[in-house]
């Protein structure tokens, strides 16, 4: 996993040198000193050969004159005072911004740096727990499957974004080959693993009247080929269903499913009842070549025109091109 990369302080604005005490002393002390100076030079020569009041009004231009030029000069430096100690505040302002915004940047990396870290926990538990189920799965004792299914289970209901991957898994297992012989021991426990795995497809994917965290909606299943004990799906809703070339043994329950998409049931075996019941298909209902041990119910079927009409005892099946469900004859 790439690192984030590290924000970078903004650069600062160079500070000002600060003045000594000495320095402004010193340049106050130079301040009155040429006033004083200004003032004698002034003084002696606006004076020079006068006498009576020419010589009072002189004396006081040349001392007015000089404190002005002294007190302007004076104004001026404490003017540069006053803007060195408003550069100097405004400098300190936006470093403190600047730095509060790194501070803000740090604290927004260490977030996305903790949610990685705990998104990688997340990902690296559910691979645990995923191969561990697996594993159980792959196990040759019948009560080992059991709890990678039920393991498998769990983790799909505590993890939505894993739910389709663990039902293909279920249905894989399903698709394992698989000859149902009562008389046998290991075939008998393999039988009751199986129904596990198709009791816990069907309770996840069986739409309730009020909403339930239990329910997994837009699932797609894959049981091609698979060997279905006494197999029941009454209520459910998935998205696609694919059951070609399936085999069902016993009765095979599909009242009131809705299949959003494709339902797929060309060239499978049905060896018991075959109840489809009003149940709706959404897109393609395909069961060419499908065989039944009796007839199978399609009483208050819904199906688009182009597939009711070749459902298997289509008669009973609903025409809908507008796939809302209508009232049968």
């Amino acid at each position: 996993m790439a690192s984030a990369p590290v924000p970078q302080p903004t650069r600062p604005d160079p500070p000002l040198k600060p003045l000594s005490g000495r320095l402004i002393a010193a340049v106050a002390a130079a301040i009155a000193l040429a006033t004083a100076a200004l003032v004698v030079a002034l003084w002696w020569a606006g004076t020079s050969g006068l006498s009576g009041p020419e010589l009072v009004t002189a004396r006081f231009d040349a001392l007015r004159t000089g404190l002005s030029v002294g007190l302007g000069g004076g104004g001026v430096f404490a003017l540069y005072l006053a803007w060195r100690r408003q550069r100097s505040t405004e400098i300190g302002l936006r470093q403190k911004e600047r730095d509060q915004a790194d501070v803000a940047k740090a604290y927004a990396l260490q977030e996305r740096v903790a949610a990685a870290t705990e998104a990688d926990a997340a990902a690296r538990r559910i691979t645990d727990l995923y191969t561990k189920a697996a594993e159980q799965l792959g196990s040759d004792k019948a009560p080992v499957r059991l709890a990678g299914l039920y393991a498998m289970e769990r983790l799909a209901q505590d993890n939505p974004s894993q739910r389709q991957t663990i039902v293909n898994v279920l249905c894989a297992y399903l698709r394992m080959p698989f000859t149902d012989d009562p008389d046998d021991l290991a075939s008998a426990q393999e039988r009751q693993v199986r129904v596990t795995a198709q009791r816990i497809l069907s309770a996840h994917l069986r739409h309730q009247n009020v909403p339930s965290e239990s329910f997994w909606p837009d699932i797609d299943l894959d049981l091609s080929g698979a060997v279905l004990v006494e197999f029941n799906m009454t209520n459910t809703r998935v998205r696609g269903a694919r059951f070609a070339n399936a085999t069902f043994v016993g009765a095979a329950w599909f009242n009131g499913v809705t299949f959003a998409g494709d339902a797929r049931f060309y060239d499978a075996t049905f060896t018991g009842p075959a109840r489809f019941h009003n149940s709706t298909f959404r897109a393609k209902a395909l069961f060419q070549r499908a065989t039944f041990a009796e007839p199978p119910d399609f009483a208050g079927v819904v199906a688009p025109a182009e597939f009711a009409e070749r459902l298997p005892g289509s008669a009973t099946a609903s025409h809908d091109d507008d796939h809302q469900r209508s009232s049968s004859p």
